[in-house]
C-alpha cells in the first residue's frame, strides 16, 4: 500500500517527469549490520536498489565513507589543525586518536546487478568502477559487505560522548553519492554538512538486548526488543543475548538513531496526530526538563504546519547523543544536560531542520545558507511565538532577529566575510562560513521580508514548500518562487547578497528647507554599494507618523505598506546608479521631529547612526542597542 508521503513524492516525480523539466535519483536501501559492543566494531551488508532517472549513462558510483575522516593525517584532522580557527570540539584530537579509537568502513565485497565490481578507498569517498554503465531510466541492484569500526565521539558521530551516551550513530553507512544535474557530488568529508537522494530506508540492527535504540522512522518488531508502553512510558523488558531491531523509514535521504543500555523513553503524541519520541539519560539536572520538553514541542508544531508547512511525516525522535544538535530524517542527536530554555531551542532548530533540509534536500556543500540559515530564521520565529505564548521566558519582539541583523552588520567589518556562493568545505574560515550560513542566511529572508513585504513573504514561504519539497531546491528556485509571489524582479537581491559581499549603507544626510516656508526636504544618500528599496518614516510634533518608501527600479514594483504606520506613500523608485535622493514634503520644517530609514531594522545596514535625523537624537540608544 502506497502511504501519502510516497504519493506525494511519486506524483512530484511523475508530473515533472512527464514534461522533461525535473529529475531526480533514488536510492532505496536494505542495511542489516552486527554490533559487537566489546571492540565497537560492526558487521554490515548493504543492498540499495538504485534507480536512474537521470538521462545519462552511469560508469561509475561514488560511496560516502564517512567515518574514514576519524583517522590521524585525514582531511578533516590536517584541515582542523591547519585552518585559523579550529572547530573547538574537534581541534587536534583526531591527530591523537589511538588505532582502537579510530574510526574506519572498510568495504568487503561490492556487487552491481550481481556482477563484482572493482573498487578503490580515497579517504572518506569509495570509487566504484562499473562492469556494465547504468543505463537511463534503469534500475540497478549495488550490494556491498562491509566492516566498520565506530570512532571515539569526536563531531557528530561516534561512542562514548561526553554526557556518557553509548552510540550516536550518524554518518556510520557506506552512503550513495548524490547525483544530479551537475553530476556527482563525492566531497570528501571534513565536518560539513551533506547532500543525498531519496529512498526508503530498510535497517536491522543487532546488539546485545540490554541496549535501547531510538532512530529513524518506525520500529517494525516492538514486541520482539521487549518494548511495553505503560501509558507515556515505554518499558523494556529485560532479555539476554543479542536482539535486532527493525526500522522501516519512507522518502528519507539518511538514517540515524542513537542506542544506550539507559535510556528513558518516553512516548507522546501532538494535538495534530504526531508521535513524537524523547530518549535521554534520566539524572537529578535534566530529568524535569526532558519531562516537559513535549509541551513546548506540542505548541512549536502547531505553529510550524502553519508558518512553514504542514510536516508530512508521522513521527520525530529526540534523541541524546551527538555533540550539540544535528539534524536527521524524523529524528535529531541533541546533548541533553542543559537548562529548559536551551533543550528547547536546540529541539527546535532542530526539528526546522525537518522543512529546509530532511524535505528539501538542497545541496548543503553549495547551499548551506538555504538550510542553515532559513533554519535559524525559522527558530527564531517559533522561540518568539513560544515566548508570546507564555511558555518561555524573554522579550517577545517584533523583529525576531534583530540581534542577529546585528551580528551580521557588524561581522561585516571584520574582513573575513566571504560570498554565500563559497563552496562549504573552502571557506577560508570556520568564522565566516557560520556567519555566512547561520546568520547570513537567515538575514536574507528577513531581508526579503522587507524588499517584497511581509504579506507576500508570507506566500513565499508557503509556496516553497509546496513547490519544492521532496526535491532538491538551489538558491535561483526559492527565488523565483518569491519573484511569482511578490510580482517582482529579483535577481539583483540575489546577485548583490549571495554572489557578493557588496554590503548596504543609506543615511539621512539632512533636513532642510526648501522651495517656500511650506515645503521640506529629506536629503537621502546610498553610500554603501548594494542597493535597496527603503522606508523612510517622518515623525511629526503632533505625535503622528508617516512611512515613505520608495522602491528600487531593479524591482519593476513596490511592495504594499507592512509598517504598522497607517499614513503611508510610494514614491517614485530610486535608480541603483543615482546615489542620493531627495524627498519633498509640503510641511514646514519646524513640525518635523525625526526623520529615520527602516526603524524595523530588517534591512542589514552597516551604519545604524546615519539613519536617523537628527543624530543626537538616537545615538546613545542605537550604541547601546550594537553591544
Amino acid at each position: 500500500m502506497i502511504n501519502n508521503i510516497q504519493l506525494i513524492f511519486l506524483c512530484l516525480l511523475t508530473s515533472q517527469l512527464c514534461f522533461g523539466q525535473y529529475w531526480q535519483q533514488e536510492a532505496d536501501y536494505t542495511i542489516d549490520v552486527v554490533l559487537d559492543t566489546a571492540t565497537h566494531q560492526y558487521a554490515g551488508t548493504q543492498s540499495i536498489a538504485y534507480t536512474n532517472n537521470s538521462p545519462d549513462r552511469l560508469t561509475k558510483l561514488y560511496y560516502h565513507l564517512y567515518f574514514n575522516a576519524f583517522q590521524p593525517g585525514s582531511m578533516m584532522d590536517i584541515r582542523s589543525t591547519t585552518i585559523m580557527d579550529p572547530d573547538k570540539r574537534v581541534g587536534d584530537r583526531i591527530s591523537t586518536l589511538t588505532p582502537e579509537e579510530y574510526g574506519w568502513i572498510a568495504v568487503r565485497e561490492m556487487m552491481v546487478d550481481g556482477v563484482p565490481c572493482d573498487y578503490e578507498e580515497d579517504g572518506t569517498i569509495l570509487v566504484v568502477y562499473l562492469e556494465n554503465a547504468i543505463e537511463p531510466g534503469q534500475t540497478a541492484k549495488l550490494d556491498m559487505k562491509y566492516r566498520a569500526q565506530i570512532p571515539l565521539q569526536i563531531r557528530r558521530s561516534g561512542r562514548d560522548n561526553k554526557e556518557g551516551i553509548d552510540y550516536s550513530m550518524a554518518q556510520w553507512y557506506p552512503k550513495l553519492c548524490a547525483y544530479d544535474y551537475d553530476g556527482w557530488h563525492p566531497n570528501p568529508y571534513i565536518g560539513r554538512e551533506f547532500y543525498g537522494n531519496w529512498g526508503d530506508f530498510n535497517v536491522n540492527i543487532t546488539l546485545p538486548a540490554n541496549y535501547i535504540i531510538g532512530g529513524t522512522g518506525k520500529l517494525l518488531n516492538p514486541d520482539e526488543v521487549g518494548q511495553q508502553i505503560n501509558g507515556k512510558m515505554i518499558r523494556y523488558v529485560n532479555q539476554e543475548g543479542d536482539k535486532t531491531w527493525k526500522f522501516i523509514a519512507k522518502n528519507v535521504h539518511d538514517y540515524a538513531w542513537g542506542a544506550d543500555p539507559h535510556y528513558t523513553h518516553l512516548r507522546e503524541q501532538t494535538d495534530n496526530g504526531i508521535q513524537l519520541d524523547y530518549y535521554f539519560q534520566a539524572t537529578e539536572t535534566n530529568k524535569e526538563n526532558w519531562e516537559s520538553l513535549h509541551s513546548y514541542m506540542n505548541a512549536s508544531i502547531a505553529y510550524m504546519d502553519k508558518r512553514f508547512g504542514e510536516y508530512p511525516y508521522p513521527r520525530y525522535a529526540f534523541i541524546q547523543g551527538g555533540d550539540g544538535g544535528m539534524e536527521y530524517p524524523m529524528a535529531t542527536l541533541i546533548t541533553g544536560e542543559r537548562p529548559i530554555s536551551s533543550l528547547v531551542g536546540v529541539s527546535v532548530h532542530e526539528w526546522i531542520h525537518s522543512w529546509y533540509q530532511m524535505m528539501m534536500a538542497t545541496d548543503e556543500a553549495q547551499f548551506p545558507w538555504m538550510d542553515e540559515g532559513f533554519t535559524s530564521f525559522g527558530s527564531s520565529e517559533v522561540m518568539n511565538h513560544l515566548r508570546a505564548e507564555g511558555l518561555l521566558d524573554g522579550e517577545v519582539k517584533v523583529n525576531p532577529i534583530e540581534n542577529t541583523m546585528l551580528n551580521y552588520t557588524e561581522f561585516t567589518k571584520s574582513g573575513y566575510e566571504e560570498p554565500l556562493t563559497t563552496h562549504a568545505d573552502h571557506y577560508n574560515t570556520n568564522y565566516a562560513y557560520g556567519v555566512g550560513s547561520y546568520v547570513k542566511g537567515a538575514v536574507y529572508l528577513k531581508q526579503l521580508e522587507y524588499v517584497i513585504g511581509k504579506e507576500a513573504f508570507d506566500r513565499v514561504l508557503l509556496a516553497y514548500y509546496d513547490k519544492w519539497k521532496f526535491k532538491h531546491p538551489t538558491a535561483k528556485s526559492f527565488l523565483r518562487v518569491a519573484e511569482v509571489e511578490s510580482d517582482m524582479v529579483l535577481d539583483w537581491y540575489h546577485d548583490y547578497f549571495v554572489n557578493s559581499t557588496k554590503t548596504i549603507d543609506y543615511s539621512v544626510d539632512t533636513l532642510m528647507k526648501g522651495s517656500s516656508k511650506k515645503e521640506a526636504i529629506i536629503k537621502l544618500s546610498r553610500t554603501g554599494q548594494m542597493p535597496m528599496p527603503i522606508d523612510v518614516v517622518v515623525a511629526y510634533k503632533d505625535g503622528s507618523q508617516e512611512v515613505f518608501t520608495i522602491p528600487l527600479r531593479l524591482m519593476r514594483g513596490q511592495k504594499a505598506n507592512d509598517t504598522g504606520i497607517a499614513k503611508h506613500q510610494t514614491l517614485l523608485d530610486w535608480a541603483w546608479t543615482n546615489p542620493t535622493y531627495e524627498i519633498v514634503l509640503p510641511i514646514k520644517i519646524k513640525k518635523i521631529t525625526s526623520v529615520q530609514i527602516d526603524p524595523s531594522l530588517r534591512m542589514a545596514d552597516v551604519d545604524l547612526l546615519n539613519n536617523i535625523y537628527p543624530r543626537a537624537v538616537i545615538v546613545e540608544e542605537l550604541e547601546e542597542e550594537q553591544k
